[in-house]
């Protein structure tokens, strides 16, 4: 697919990168440090990431022919935010709290061009088996998910082990809804 932009993804994750990449499409990382992703408590959970990806995009210039793109991924679970988690206390907490349960993994993702802004969430509902205390501590000792939202990442061992179903994009659950970028590039 020829690119119609020159594609700018403002994110760090190498998740991310790998996910765009599958695209074929090319892009270039760019990362502004620092951007605030504080968001008011009285958005509802679904629009929090929306909200933040728009923030994100606010914080880049971008020139003609470019196309910014920014996404936040939030966990949700029982209406409460799982973000990343800051030691490992507050990854057994979310892992804890995501056990034997159905929660959302809600990706929002902004597409800015300099005619043209578009902003959309994408929800993945995740079910997790009962995890035991000890694969939950044998997870966060052997994969460190302190850069994940909801302390945990569905490529690792804690995905094969744990996901008994997903419903929606497997690819927003790894923090990119990878089929609605590409058909929102076609549109542009």
């Amino acid at each position: 697919m020829k690119n119609k932009y020159h594609i700018i993804l403002a994110s760090k994750s190498p998740r991310r990168q790998e996910l765009l990449k599958g695209l074929d499409v090319d892009f270039e990382v760019k990362v502004i440090d620092g951007i605030d992703e504080s968001y008011p408590t009285t958005l509802d959970a679904e629009q929090v990431p929306v909200y933040i990806s728009q923030k994100k995009a606010h914080a880049y210039k971008v020139n003609e022919g470019d196309m910014l793109i920014t996404a936040d991924t939030v966990v949700v679970c029982e209406n409460e935010i799982l973000g990343k988690p800051k030691n490992e206390a507050q990854a057994s907490d979310m892992l804890h709290k995501l056990s034997g349960k159905t929660h959302m993994v809600i990706t929002g993702v902004t597409m800015k061009t300099c005619e043209k802004q578009v902003s959309f969430p994408v929800t993945t509902n995740v079910t997790f088996r009962e995890l035991k205390d000890e694969e939950i501590e044998y997870y966060i000792s052997h994969y460190r998910p302190f850069d994940k939202a909801g302390a945990y990442g569905v490529q690792e061992w804690i995905g094969y082990v744990a996901v008994t179903k997903l419903e929606g994009s497997y690819f927003n659950v790894m923090g990119l809804p990878v089929q609605r970028i590409y058909n929102e590039l076609i549109k542009f």
